[in-house]
């Protein structure tokens, strides 16, 4: 008997959604630090997505697979960035963190970022968009980081914020309800290249 995979994307990008919503409420404003955001940033953003990872490496889905594991080991580090800053590992790590080695994290990821965005193309069209949503994060966090016109930065991080979370969540749902009521309930739109 073949041993059915079910499609962990739903609860991955649920995992993306809540943590990017909640993280936003600190960068608008709304909320004050991170000690509040790193549960779900550790139990949601870092352990659904490294799980959706790992079920999509079952069914051989490559895009899946890097996009869940590489944004859920983001959120990990980012996490023991703020464990770190916070003082809770220790005096000796605190004294010696540098904040611009989280922007060259951010650098990166923006690389990756990018790269993944036009990977997307061949998904669906909400993909791409939930995709260039998070470049315009991780680009103004980037730039905000090393304190490039950080005020606009930090404001226009924290609407890419929301919109990743807006649109993630729209992901979530439209691919359990179109799976559990076998119709496009809420459509993602057709890939804008087919292959």
């Amino acid at each position: 008997m073949t041993k059915q995979h079910n499609d962990p994307s739903s609860m991955g990008l649920f995992g993306l959604a809540l943590v990017t919503l909640i993280a936003s409420s600190n960068k608008f404003g709304m909320t004050h630090g991170v000690s509040g955001i790193i549960p779900w940033a550790i139990f949601l953003g870092a352990g659904m997505q490294l799980y959706a990872a790992k079920l999509d490496a079952d069914k051989a889905n490559n895009f899946g697979m890097t996009a869940f594991g590489a944004f859920g080991c983001f959120w990990l580090g980012v996490s023991m960035h703020w464990l770190i800053s916070l003082g809770i590992l220790g005096s000796t790590a605190l004294s010696s963190l540098d904040s611009h080695q989280l922007g060259f994290a951010l650098i990166g990821y923006t690389v990756f970022s990018l790269y993944m965005t036009i990977a997307s193309l061949t998904v669906s069209k909400t993909m791409t968009l939930l995709f260039v949503f998070i470049d315009l994060l991780l680009i103004n966090m980037s730039l905000s980081n090393f304190d490039i016109a950080k005020d606009v930065t930090h404001n226009l991080a924290a609407i890419s914020e929301v919109l990743i979370s807006l649109t993630a969540f729209y992901m979530s749902a439209s691919l359990m309800l179109n799976e559990r009521f076998k119709r496009n309930v809420l459509p993602l739109g057709s890939a804008f290249v087919e292959v």
